[in-house]
């Protein structure tokens, strides 16, 4: 059957993206504080993750040498790049111990991922600013585009399951990263839609790398990846690029049909701060985030268990099912990635030590034969109360429950934890363990003057939201 080659109206889910990035004003000062955390906290685990090599040696210019008028600072280094450079090079450095930020509804993923495309943005912007004689931006600004970034890629994952299609969650990374940066670069609504176009038809990392028996660590740039990408479709479109009108629903060649199983995607509530309000923090430990409440169980139970380690029957691990179709694995792990994404390692590490490090997971740690003889007394087993709460938007919860058994029939309570360290029902207990965190991350790197200096802003509301990008970037600089 022939078919008429006449343009359409725009997708709906494009225009409310971007009616949302334009208009919103965003009123919330719980949004606004807890942003300001998040961008200490995203920072601080980019700081730490340069202490490892394998992260390290992904950074830089493509080509060695280059020179960047006003380019982005990319910090802790002293690297300065072009916009869509920096981006994978501050997203990659966020990313790489899995400890920034985390989102959980029907896809997952880590809202503070975006900041590699947002700030690298921001202070070339700022910086071409300053040349002109104009006024660069502010922090504030950064932290409005983290909110509304945020709530693009945690409310398209509250219904739509990349996962379930075999994608990755990242492509929501770079339709927010998108969407925000399109408008810092001074785009319109034309220039917005095109470039979220674009994106879109992009399509997306395949999660391949994220599962046995190909778990590795593109995980762990995979979201740089994503945000450059997103910066480098923002720059064509403000130079006028086109965008493609039906890119979400043209039949047999849109992303639905070709890429979703022939879904359609929906924003499940109207675009605001939610997602911010109610993000979590990776507090304690480096892990996964859905093993976060085993790892919380495992380490209290560590002193009951750590004189009794060749007394053990077994150890039970209830859960939840988005853990068991994620993180629950058998068998040899390859590589840190492999690790720390694997429910049992996480739970042992806990028992065994009383506390999880970014360490923990790598060649030398792994190498203790007490770690494996553990997951293999392990059994997990799905409590479908925690499924049923982990879905509801009302509470969000991310259980899991550890009890361990010995060979004379004895056994440990079982420690249940509903809600990590981090969640939003305890924001209040968290916020001193995140500064403290922040602080001990920029002490890996910084000297005690430089940090202090980093803090004296940083932990200052009013002060870091109306400092200069180029300023705050300047603080970070090696």
């Amino acid at each position: 059957m022939l078919k008429v080659n006449e343009h359409t109206q725009t997708d709906q889910l494009l225009e409310e993206i971007t009616d949302y990035v334009l208009n919103k004003d965003i009123t919330s000062t719980e949004a606004y504080t807890t942003a300001r955390y998040v961008l200490l906290d995203t920072l601080g685990c980019g700081i730490l993750a340069l202490d490892y090599p394998e992260c390290t040696k992904l950074l830089g210019p493509v080509v060695p040498g280059t020179v960047v008028p006003n380019g982005t600072r990319v910090p802790g280094t002293s690297h300065v790049l072009d916009p869509v450079r920096g981006a994978f090079n501050i997203g990659t450095m966020i990313r790489w111990l899995d400890y920034n930020d985390t989102w959980l509804a029907a896809e997952w993923g880590h809202p503070s991922d975006n900041l590699g495309g947002i700030l690298a943005v921001a202070d070339y912007i700022s910086q071409l600013r300053v040349a002109k004689g104009q006024p660069p931006l502010l922090i504030d600004d950064v932290l409005e585009m983290m909110i509304k970034a945020h709530e693009i890629q945690g409310v398209l994952a509250l219904e739509n399951s990349l996962n379930r299609v075999g994608l990755d969650h990242v492509l929501f990374v770079k339709i927010a990263t998108t969407a925000v940066v399109t408008k810092m670069l001074g785009g319109g609504r034309e220039e917005i839609n095109n470039a979220l176009s674009n994106a879109w038809i992009d399509n997306s990392s395949l999660r391949t790398y994220r599962h046995a028996p190909n778990t590795g660590s593109r995980k762990s740039w995979a979201a740089g990846d994503a945000t450059s990408r997103a910066v480098f479709l923002s720059l064509l479109a403000v130079k006028g690029e086109m965008g493609y009108q039906s890119a979400l629903t043209a039949p047999g060649w849109g992303f639905q049909d070709v890429l979703f199983n022939k879904q359609t995607l929906t924003l499940a509530r109207p675009l605001d701060s939610y997602v911010m309000e109610n993000v979590l923090f990776k507090v304690s430990y480096p892990a996964e985030f859905h093993a976060q409440t085993a790892a919380e169980a495992a380490v209290e139970l560590h002193a009951k268990v750590k004189d009794r380690l060749n007394e053990i029957d077994r150890i039970e691990i209830t859960t939840h099912e988005s853990a068991i179709r994620i993180i629950d694995k058998k068998g040899p792990l390859n590589n840190p990635a492999d690790r720390d994404h694997c429910l049992q390692y996480i739970t042992a590490i806990g028992l065994l030590k009383g506390n999880i490090a970014a360490e923990d997971y790598e060649d030398e740690a792994a190498a203790n034969p007490v770690i494996d003889r553990l997951r293999d007394k392990m059994k997990v087993t799905e409590n479908k109360a925690y499924t049923k709460d982990y879905l509801d938007p009302n509470k969000r919860s991310i259980a899991n429950a550890v009890q361990v058994h010995f060979k004379d029939g004895t056994s440990t309570e079982k420690v249940e934890c509903e809600y990590p360290l981090g969640h939003r029902f305890r924001r209040e207990e968290a916020f001193p363990k995140i500064i403290a965190k922040f602080s001990a991350n920029l002490s890996t790197h910084y000297t005690e003057k430089q940090r202090k200096k980093i803090e004296e802003v940083c932990l200052n509301h009013d002060k870091i939201r109306s400092m200069h990008v180029d300023e705050f970037m300047e603080l970070f600089s090696k």
